[in-house]
Protein backbone atom coordinates (compact mmCIF):
# COMPACT_ATOMS: atom_id res chain seq x y z
CA UNK A 1 0.00 0.00 0.00
CA UNK A 2 2.73 2.67 1.16
CA UNK A 3 4.85 1.60 -2.49
CA UNK A 4 1.78 2.19 -4.16
CA UNK A 5 1.36 5.68 -2.50
CA UNK A 6 4.74 6.62 -3.28
CA UNK A 7 4.96 5.70 -6.70
CA UNK A 8 1.56 7.35 -7.73
CA UNK A 9 3.59 11.04 -5.86
CA UNK A 10 6.40 10.07 -8.34
CA UNK A 11 4.23 9.97 -11.12
CA UNK A 12 2.62 13.57 -9.35
CA UNK A 13 5.90 15.18 -9.28
CA UNK A 14 7.14 13.98 -12.94
CA UNK A 15 3.99 14.87 -14.10
CA UNK A 16 4.75 18.49 -12.23
CA UNK A 17 7.71 18.71 -13.98
CA UNK A 18 6.36 18.26 -17.22
CA UNK A 19 3.73 21.32 -16.77
CA UNK A 20 6.44 23.98 -15.65
CA UNK A 21 6.10 25.80 -18.85
CA UNK A 22 2.69 25.98 -19.15
CA UNK A 23 2.88 27.35 -15.21
CA UNK A 24 5.32 30.25 -16.40
CA UNK A 25 3.07 31.21 -19.52
CA UNK A 26 -0.13 31.43 -17.12
CA UNK A 27 1.81 33.28 -14.47
CA UNK A 28 2.58 35.85 -17.37
CA UNK A 29 -1.38 36.72 -17.27
CA UNK A 30 -0.77 37.63 -13.66
CA UNK A 31 2.53 39.51 -13.78
CA UNK A 32 4.40 41.38 -17.07
CA UNK A 33 7.60 41.35 -14.97
CA UNK A 34 8.97 38.01 -15.74
CA UNK A 35 11.05 38.30 -12.48
CA UNK A 36 7.80 38.27 -10.90
CA UNK A 37 5.84 35.56 -12.65
CA UNK A 38 8.72 33.16 -11.85
CA UNK A 39 8.56 33.58 -8.06
CA UNK A 40 4.61 32.97 -8.77
CA UNK A 41 5.55 29.76 -10.06
CA UNK A 42 7.98 28.85 -7.85
CA UNK A 43 5.83 29.77 -5.05
CA UNK A 44 2.78 27.39 -6.51
CA UNK A 45 5.15 24.34 -7.04
CA UNK A 46 6.12 24.48 -3.02
CA UNK A 47 2.47 24.74 -2.65
CA UNK A 48 1.72 22.03 -4.99
CA UNK A 49 4.33 19.44 -3.79
CA UNK A 50 3.53 20.25 0.20
CA UNK A 51 0.42 19.36 -0.87
CA UNK A 52 0.55 16.70 -3.00
CA UNK A 53 -1.04 14.19 -0.85
CA UNK A 54 -4.25 16.11 -1.81
CA UNK A 55 -4.18 15.49 -5.30
CA UNK A 56 -6.92 12.95 -6.74
CA UNK A 57 -5.14 10.57 -9.76
CA UNK A 58 -7.64 10.58 -12.38
CA UNK A 59 -7.88 14.63 -12.44
CA UNK A 60 -6.07 17.34 -14.42
CA UNK A 61 -2.90 17.79 -12.97
CA UNK A 62 -2.68 20.98 -15.25
CA UNK A 63 -6.01 21.97 -13.52
CA UNK A 64 -4.84 21.83 -10.02
CA UNK A 65 -2.35 23.40 -10.27
CA UNK A 66 -3.13 26.01 -12.12
CA UNK A 67 -5.94 26.62 -9.11
CA UNK A 68 -3.14 26.68 -6.89
CA UNK A 69 -1.38 29.50 -8.31
CA UNK A 70 -4.35 31.31 -8.82
CA UNK A 71 -5.36 31.04 -5.24
CA UNK A 72 -1.80 31.79 -4.42
CA UNK A 73 -1.60 34.79 -7.17
CA UNK A 74 -5.04 36.33 -4.51
CA UNK A 75 -3.22 35.89 -1.75
CA UNK A 76 0.05 38.05 -3.03
CA UNK A 77 -3.09 41.03 -3.93
CA UNK A 78 -4.43 40.92 -0.70
CA UNK A 79 -0.92 40.89 1.01
CA UNK A 80 0.71 43.50 -1.44
CA UNK A 81 -2.39 45.72 -1.18
CA UNK A 82 -1.70 46.00 2.73
CA UNK A 83 2.11 46.93 2.28
CA UNK A 84 3.41 50.37 1.35
CA UNK A 85 3.60 51.24 -2.44
CA UNK A 86 7.33 50.92 -3.44
CA UNK A 87 7.28 48.11 -5.88
CA UNK A 88 6.17 50.13 -8.64
CA UNK A 89 7.06 49.31 -12.57
CA UNK A 90 10.51 51.67 -12.54
CA UNK A 91 10.62 53.26 -16.50
CA UNK A 92 14.30 51.97 -16.75
CA UNK A 93 13.02 48.67 -16.95
CA UNK A 94 10.97 49.15 -19.72
CA UNK A 95 12.68 48.46 -23.48
CA UNK A 96 13.57 51.78 -24.80
CA UNK A 97 13.21 50.51 -28.58
CA UNK A 98 10.54 50.87 -30.82
CA UNK A 99 9.51 47.66 -33.21
CA UNK A 100 10.89 47.74 -36.14
CA UNK A 101 8.19 45.77 -37.92
CA UNK A 102 4.76 45.92 -38.56
CA UNK A 103 4.00 42.37 -37.18
CA UNK A 104 5.46 43.09 -33.79
CA UNK A 105 3.99 46.90 -33.10
CA UNK A 106 0.55 44.99 -33.94
CA UNK A 107 1.96 41.96 -31.10
CA UNK A 108 2.13 45.15 -28.78
CA UNK A 109 -0.98 46.49 -30.09
CA UNK A 110 -2.50 42.92 -29.02
CA UNK A 111 -0.91 42.52 -25.66
CA UNK A 112 -1.65 46.44 -24.55
CA UNK A 113 -5.28 45.50 -25.72
CA UNK A 114 -5.44 42.28 -23.50
CA UNK A 115 -3.69 43.87 -20.70
CA UNK A 116 -6.43 46.66 -20.64
CA UNK A 117 -9.21 43.46 -20.14
CA UNK A 118 -11.08 43.24 -17.07
CA UNK A 119 -9.23 40.66 -14.71
CA UNK A 120 -11.72 38.03 -15.31
CA UNK A 121 -11.73 38.18 -18.99
CA UNK A 122 -8.26 38.34 -19.38
CA UNK A 123 -7.54 35.20 -17.40
CA UNK A 124 -10.39 33.55 -19.16
CA UNK A 125 -8.57 34.72 -23.03
CA UNK A 126 -5.14 33.47 -21.34
CA UNK A 127 -6.32 30.11 -20.06
CA UNK A 128 -8.44 29.08 -23.37
CA UNK A 129 -7.34 31.47 -26.13
CA UNK A 130 -3.08 30.67 -25.26
CA UNK A 131 -3.15 27.91 -22.68
CA UNK A 132 -5.54 26.14 -24.85
CA UNK A 133 -7.28 25.20 -21.81
CA UNK A 134 -10.84 23.44 -22.37
CA UNK A 135 -13.96 25.40 -21.17
CA UNK A 136 -14.48 22.57 -18.15
CA UNK A 137 -10.57 23.04 -16.89
CA UNK A 138 -11.05 26.91 -16.81
CA UNK A 139 -14.09 26.72 -15.11
CA UNK A 140 -13.18 24.31 -12.59
CA UNK A 141 -9.43 26.84 -12.46
CA UNK A 142 -11.68 30.25 -11.89
CA UNK A 143 -14.32 28.16 -10.09
CA UNK A 144 -17.04 28.95 -11.88
CA UNK A 145 -19.78 27.60 -14.66
CA UNK A 146 -19.08 26.65 -17.73
CA UNK A 147 -21.36 29.59 -19.17
CA UNK A 148 -19.85 31.93 -16.93
CA UNK A 149 -16.38 31.19 -18.55
CA UNK A 150 -17.98 31.04 -22.14
CA UNK A 151 -19.72 34.27 -21.43
CA UNK A 152 -16.01 35.59 -20.43
CA UNK A 153 -14.44 34.65 -23.16
CA UNK A 154 -17.09 36.23 -26.40
CA UNK A 155 -16.93 39.44 -24.07
CA UNK A 156 -13.06 39.53 -24.08
CA UNK A 157 -13.27 38.69 -28.07
CA UNK A 158 -15.75 41.33 -28.88
CA UNK A 159 -13.91 43.65 -26.91
CA UNK A 160 -10.20 42.92 -28.13
CA UNK A 161 -11.63 43.20 -31.83
CA UNK A 162 -13.63 46.61 -30.66
CA UNK A 163 -10.29 47.90 -29.47
CA UNK A 164 -8.23 46.95 -32.44
CA UNK A 165 -10.64 48.11 -34.93
CA UNK A 166 -11.28 45.14 -36.18
CA UNK A 167 -15.33 44.96 -37.20
CA UNK A 168 -15.81 41.38 -37.53
CA UNK A 169 -13.46 38.12 -36.36
CA UNK A 170 -11.10 37.61 -39.69
CA UNK A 171 -12.47 40.81 -41.02
CA UNK A 172 -8.39 42.15 -41.67
CA UNK A 173 -8.03 38.47 -43.14
CA UNK A 174 -10.61 39.12 -45.46
CA UNK A 175 -9.62 42.36 -46.53
CA UNK A 176 -5.74 41.42 -46.89
CA UNK A 177 -7.26 37.94 -48.95
CA UNK A 178 -9.57 40.62 -51.08
CA UNK A 179 -6.96 43.07 -51.72
CA UNK A 180 -3.51 41.45 -51.32
CA UNK A 181 -1.10 43.85 -52.81
CA UNK A 182 -3.19 46.86 -50.85
CA UNK A 183 -2.40 45.18 -47.41
CA UNK A 184 1.23 44.75 -48.15
CA UNK A 185 2.70 47.05 -45.09
CA UNK A 186 4.12 50.27 -47.20
CA UNK A 187 2.31 49.72 -50.07
CA UNK A 188 1.03 53.12 -51.79
CA UNK A 189 -2.37 51.66 -52.32
CA UNK A 190 -3.46 50.76 -48.92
Amino acid sequence: MAGETDHATAAARSEIVDLIPALRAFARTFYKDPSAADDLVQETLMRALASIHQFRPGTAMKSWLFTIMRNAFYTRIKIESREAPGAADCASSRPATNATQEWSARGREIAEAIDRLPEQQREVIMLIGVLGVSYEEAADICQCAIGTIKSRLNRARLRLLEELGETTPGASWEQDQAHPIESLPGSRLG
